[in-house]
């Protein structure tokens, strides 16, 4: 009887490279302390300084915002580009991107405009027992105006942070593990030939793997921090140091395993042993 070959069995002396790294990351920021309406009534009131509560306060932040928006793309000759229908971003932005990334410096490549439907506040209106109107608020989905800021950053490469314009201004950002890898082994000196998403060979794997180790929440912290406090936001540092600011929490975590065979027939034994390895399962 035939010895069946496992997973393991092929793998053994046959991979000229083994990494494993953090992918696509997308990741949510969200103001911790303007998530329910009574927050929000405390940031117009007790923060701001308006006797009244109302949805005229957000018209008048997200007017200032998007002033501060084209105002700064004016000011750093950063191309405003409005997204329609059914464009892939990356795609439209792509070459924003790599005229970015042909300086050599760190900047903004370019502001994507994209209205998309998020869950923001919306406001109610009530009489008050002295005839003065007054609002509670409740999130609801709707269709508001986004601003992707596409990024070229000399640690991670390309990245994009999203701010929504509207009331509390839900952010998303987007970076790349392998790109971040990528930048902290040249700055190494490690040598590599770069997949477009990863590695094909590397002159020192271990030290690759200590690299790609290293990614953690504290180096995205810091990119998010340097970012937004170079960008043009809805919140300004007065309101920072009231304590309202964004915080960052998991959306999306790929992570990613590359194998790199010394010879093509080994990747195909690997892939009809690792279907074997998977239907004895069950």
């Amino acid at each position: 009887m035939a010895e069946t070959v496992t997973v393991n069995d092929v793998l053994a002396g046959h991979v000229a490279l083994d990494v494993e790294c953090l992918d696509r990351i997308y990741l949510n920021g969200y103001v911790p302390n303007l998530q329910v309406g009574g927050q929000v009534v405390s940031f117009m009131t007790g923060h701001l300084g308006y006797p009244i509560p109302s949805p005229a306060i957000f018209e008048k932040i997200g007017t200032a915002f998007r002033r501060s928006i084209s105002a700064f793309a004016e000011a750093e000759h950063v191309p405003l580009v409005r997204f329609r229908k059914g464009d892939r971003k990356i795609d439209v932005m792509r070459r924003h991107v790599a005229m970015q990334a042909a300086t050599g410096r760190s900047g903004v490549a370019a502001i994507g405009v994209a209205q998309e439907f998020q869950n923001v506040f919306a406001a109610h209106q009530r009489q008050g027992g002295n005839g003065v109107p007054w609002f509670s608020f409740a999130k609801a989905d709707r269709r508001v105006t986004c601003f992707y800021f596409y990024l070229w950053d000399v640690e991670f490469g390309p990245a994009f942070i999203k701010v929504c314009a509207y009331f509390p201004y839900p952010v998303k950002v987007w970076v790349n593990g392998h790109e971040w890898a990528k930048r902290q082994a040249i700055a190494a000196g490690i040598g590599f030939t770069e997949l477009s998403n990863g590695f094909t060979t590397c002159t020192d794997p271990e030290g690759l793997q200590v690299i790609c180790d290293r990614l953690g929440s504290g180096t995205i912290n810091v990119f998010f921090e340097r970012w937004m406090s170079q960008l043009p936001l809805p919140l300004t540092s007065a309101d920072r140091d009231a304590g309202y600011w964004w915080e960052l929490s998991m959306r999306q975590i790929e992570t990613s395993r590359t194998l790199v065979f010394d010879a093509p027939r080994h990747a195909r034994a690997f892939f009809e042993a690792l279907v074997v390895d998977n239907l004895d399962i069950g």
